[in-house]
């Protein structure tokens, strides 16, 4: 069972970042705690802060150190820990994504099928129609993390990790689903695939979502698929 600190705990992590716990474990009252004390950093970023980025159960602070110290900082976040529950947290938005499942769109669907015993519409409706937090986003630009699986769709990650995903590709890997919003090397389960575009450098805003929305998964037909594809792509 994870746990909430009473007090926030810091790491230094090289010489420009400062990382601070807020608990132990992947769970939705840490992170909102994590999201909590980010948006009040945001809100008036402190002196040498250059970035504040969150995860599933710490922040990372990014800092000048010819501006300040992680001792300073320490200081900062004190402070600021009896404001958090006061801390406007943004409304979370609710993303809704398309999937295609199965077929050539979810090649390790028949794996998910064998490990849980449900047939592949059962996984759909269960994957399906869920708003999942996203809890952090990283490994590559734009890829979620998202929490809320139901454990009757959790199964192990490959094996062997592919070497290559197409974009838009969706996953499983143990307690997790999410999507690889670029072409990358993953060894998640791959039950299915969207056409949306989730990363684009050219756009005004690259990413259709933050940490801290919402995604929501739903099923369309592959000449669905093949329209928005175009559409996004072309």
């Amino acid at each position: 069972m994870a746990v909430l600190y009473e007090q926030a705990r810091f790491r230094l992590s090289g010489d420009r970042a400062l990382l601070v716990e807020y608990g132990d474990g992947i769970d939705p009252v840490i992170n909102e705690k994590v999201r909590a004390m980010t948006a009040l950093l945001k809100k008036d970023l402190p002196k040498g802060v250059e970035a504040v980025v969150p995860a599933y159960r710490s922040l990372s602070i990014i800092y000048d150190p010819l501006a300040t110290t992680p001792a300073r900082l320490a200081e900062i976040l004190h402070a600021l820990e009896a404001d958090s529950r006061a801390a406007e947290i943004a409304k979370a938005k609710v993303i809704p994504i398309p999937v295609c499942y199965g077929g050539e769109f979810g090649p390790d669907i028949g794996v998910v099928m064998e490990h849980t015993g449900l047939r592949e519409d059962e996984i759909v409706a269960v994957h399906a129609f869920v708003d999942y937090p996203i809890y952090m986003i990283g490994f590559t630009p734009g890829f979620c993390y998202l929490g809320g699986l139901d454990r009757r769709l959790q199964t192990p990650r490959r094996k062997t990790p592919r070497t290559n995903l197409p974009a838009g590709s969706v996953g499983i890997a143990e307690s997790q689903t999410g999507m690889y919003p670029i072409d990358s090397p993953g060894g998640w389960q791959i039950i299915g695939r969207t056409p949306l575009r989730l990363f684009a450098p050219a756009r005004e805003n690259p990413f259709l979502y933050e940490a801290g929305d919402r995604i929501r998964f739903v099923p369309i037909a592959e000449a669905e698929f093949g329209r928005l594809y175009e559409k996004e792509w072309s």
